[in-house]
């Protein structure tokens, strides 16, 4: 005999693991050689967007499967699971669950985080009436599916689990929760990405210039960088002690050349004089960001204002970044000559001894 469905106990692990994955155990779980290869298409000019959307289909994959198999589990387990997944997952809705499973019983009502704001006006107890006239669509749509196109008796089965047979409803539940799964998951990876690469590429690089990762103080007062930081009155992505005296905070922001208006506040964010450990250093700027247009001022405003902007767009700017700190900062690195034909294996090699996690470890993915 079927029980009753509860569905925070259908939920796979992996589920949860790639909903509300932290930074690190992002890494993890598409895989370091994987997040390595973007890092690596980045420092040689290609976009952050185009980079990272093979992750993005797998992360999107490996959900779609899962959410499969929690189907599967369903109706194969509860009685009438399918017919009965708005109201429970409305009931749920209604109290404090998980993030996977707020997102998952979101998902089954046609619901991305966004669409339960403005739909709902994050209103909990409008759930219940909306999931009823949901069910009722649902309904109704599956009955003219079967007159339009007759009996849909779809049997699957997975490994030694039995056979599962699905009507219309129950695959066009199934559609509906993938496509708002998949909606929302695309959504959520602008600001997932942005932050969690923002540390990975700032790292990377400045790991390959071969500046040490440090905690905040720092243990040496040259040649070390931590990430993220407030000293002064803005807080830096990056701040680098190049030698005794002399430091430099980076700004880095996947922004294109559609924002001037942001990207023209980091040119006169920071101080000019730094204080660390009771030393003063005098401190340089350096601002990346994706591109800048060809109209815009912001790269005389920059320089007017001690700063310098270097574009991600430019092929090989990691190389930019030496040169400025050799001109600026009399710090020498063989990335600043190196001819461009070999920039890219230098990297390569660079980045095999560079572990990612450690840019990232404590932060948390805070996509929704």
């Amino acid at each position: 005999m079927k029980r009753s469905p509860e569905i925070a106990s259908l939920i796979p692990s992996v589920f949860s693991q790639l909903v509300e994955s932290k930074g690190a155990d992002f890494i993890r779980h598409a895989g370091e050689d994987a997040v390595r290869d973007v890092v690596l298409d980045v420092l040689c000019g290609v976009n952050l967007r185009a980079s990272t959307e093979a992750l993005t289909r797998q992360r999107i994959g490996k959900l779609n499967a899962a959410t499969f198999l929690l189907f599967l589990h369903g109706i194969r387990t509860a009685e009438d699971f399918t017919r009965r997944l708005p109201e429970l997952a409305a009931n749920r809705l209604a109290q404090r669950v998980c993030k996977s499973e707020k997102w998952l019983c979101q998902w089954v009502l046609g619901l991305t985080d966004k669409g339960f704001q403005n739909i709902l006006r994050d209103e909990s107890r409008e759930i219940g009436r909306y999931a009823q006239g949901f069910a009722d669509s649902m309904r109704t749509l599956a009955d003219e599916s079967r007159r339009a196109h007759g009996d849909l008796s779809c049997r699957v089965s997975v490994a030694d689990s039995g056979e599962v047979v699905l009507d219309w409803h129950d695959i066009l539940s199934l559609f509906c929760t993938i496509g708002s799964q998949t909606l929302a998951i695309r959504g959520s990876e602008k600001s997932t990405y942005g932050k969690l690469f923002e540390r990975l590429v700032l790292g990377s690089v400045l790991s390959v210039l071969d500046f040490e990762l440090t905690s905040h103080p720092p243990h040496k007062l040259s040649g070390v960088f931590w990430l993220s930081s407030k000293l002064g009155e803005r807080e830096a992505d990056a701040t680098v002690l190049v030698a005794p005296g002399k430091a430099v905070r980076f700004d880095l922001g996947f922004i294109g050349k559609g924002n001037p208006e942001i990207t023209k506040d980091k040119v006169s964010r920071f101080e000019r004089d730094l204080e660390v450990g009771r030393r003063q250093y005098e401190s340089m700027t350096i601002i990346i960001v994706d591109r800048v247009g060809r109209s815009s001022a912001l790269e005389d405003q920059a320089k007017r204002a001690g700063a310098h902007v270097i574009q991600m767009s430019m092929n090989y700017w990691p190389k930019q970044v030496a040169q400025v700190l050799g001109s600026r900062c009399s710090y020498e690195h063989r990335v600043a000559r190196l001819p461009d034909n070999k920039i890219a294996d230098y990297f390569r090699s660079k980045l095999r001894s560079v572990h990612l996690e450690d840019f990232v470890r404590g932060l948390r993915d805070s996509c929704g």
